[in-house]
């Protein structure tokens, strides 16, 4: 191709995509929403990691799409128990990469994941700053 990526296998900015796309990240995130407004005011905070699992979810559709961030939000939520992770878990930037096969490869399912996803938003922070 001309841009050199074979396949599209380029990250494309998640505003680039089309309706359908939008269509599935509205649908992912009316549930959370709902769950912010009307569930989460009534049994109060429960979060064990920062930032919470709501805006963690959040964050993660918008920034990685429907498909990756709903795989980050189910292994996200998934982690938030009493005998889970706990602490900051940023949300990693996945839109380069690709596991046709396998998308559960796109969750981080343990502390050690959730550990590495740290130590990269702070190496960024350092070459940025």
């Amino acid at each position: 191709m001309a841009n050199g990526s074979s396949r599209g296998m380029t990250a494309r900015p998640i505003e680039q995509h089309g309706p359908l796309a939008r269509l599935a990240r509205a649908g992912l995130k009316l549930p959370i929403h709902f769950y912010r407004y009307v569930i989460s005011p009534v049994i109060g905070p429960r979060c064990r990691h920062l930032p919470t699992c709501s805006q963690y979810a959040l964050e993660a559709i918008d920034k990685n799409g429907a498909w990756k961030g709903g795989w980050l939000t189910l292994s996200r939520l998934l982690r938030c128990h009493p005998w889970g992770t706990d602490g900051f878990d940023p949300v990693p930037d996945l839109r380069g990469e690709r596991h046709r096969f396998a998308p559960w490869r796109y969750g981080r399912w343990t502390r050690r994941q959730m550990d590495l996803s740290v130590e990269k938003v702070k190496d960024n922070q350092k070459f940025k700053g």
